[in-house]
């Protein structure tokens, strides 16, 4: 279950935050409860994703991100990630996260993510945000986004490290290889 009661405090703790610039950091302090645990008595994979959502929606109130949306008919869509695991995050243990833009191409805006249980790192996110809608089928360019934010400027140069990850992920197929299924499965595959 989505968790709706932290993240409505999350949103109204960004309300009255003050805004940020468009690479601002916004940092925010969570507990790992007994429901977003795995059979391991760890913070699971899964709700680690769900639970970034509680940084990066208040982020993106503070950014104003969220109101330009709203009066622009847009969306805001994740439109890939990768996450590494390095610590694991205990039952009842507080971490602090991290997130903030990193910059923008002529598709996406990139962001990154962490959380941290003192001064060691647990996990770290990069992802890449799409902003859809309008009216329009695709994708709205993001100077196009920064602009109506209230940002004319260029992106900041994006990290050696970013930009690896995205020619890396250009370069995966797509649709994706499925593998030998058989042949009583063939029926299934997808047109």
């Amino acid at each position: 279950m989505y968790p709706l009661i932290r993240f409505a405090r999350e949103v109204l703790s960004a309300r009255r935050a003050p805004r940020l610039p468009p690479t601002g950091t916004h940092v925010s302090t969570h507990r790992c409860w007994p429901w977003d645990l795995d059979p391991w008595a760890e913070l699971n994979n899964g709700r680690t994703l769900t639970l970034y959502d509680l940084g990066r929606i208040p982020m993106a109130i503070r950014l104003g991100i969220t109101d330009t949306l709203r009066d622009r008919g847009w969306g805001f869509t994740v439109a890939g990630n990768s996450v590494r695991y390095r610590r694991r995050i205990r039952a009842m243990q507080r971490f602090t996260q991290v997130s903030r833009t990193i910059g923008w191409d002529a598709r996406f805006l990139y962001m990154e993510q962490s959380m941290w249980i003192g001064g060691d790192c647990a996990n770290h996110m990069l992802l890449r945000v799409a902003i859809v809608g309008g009216g329009r089928s695709g994708i709205v360019p993001p100077a196009e986004f920064m602009a109506a934010l209230g940002h004319a400027g260029a992106s900041p140069p994006l990290p050696d490290w970013v930009q690896a990850w995205i020619d890396a992920d250009a370069a995966r197929p797509w649709p994706p290889g499925i593998g030998d299924v058989g042949a009583d499965r063939t029926d299934d595959l997808p047109a």
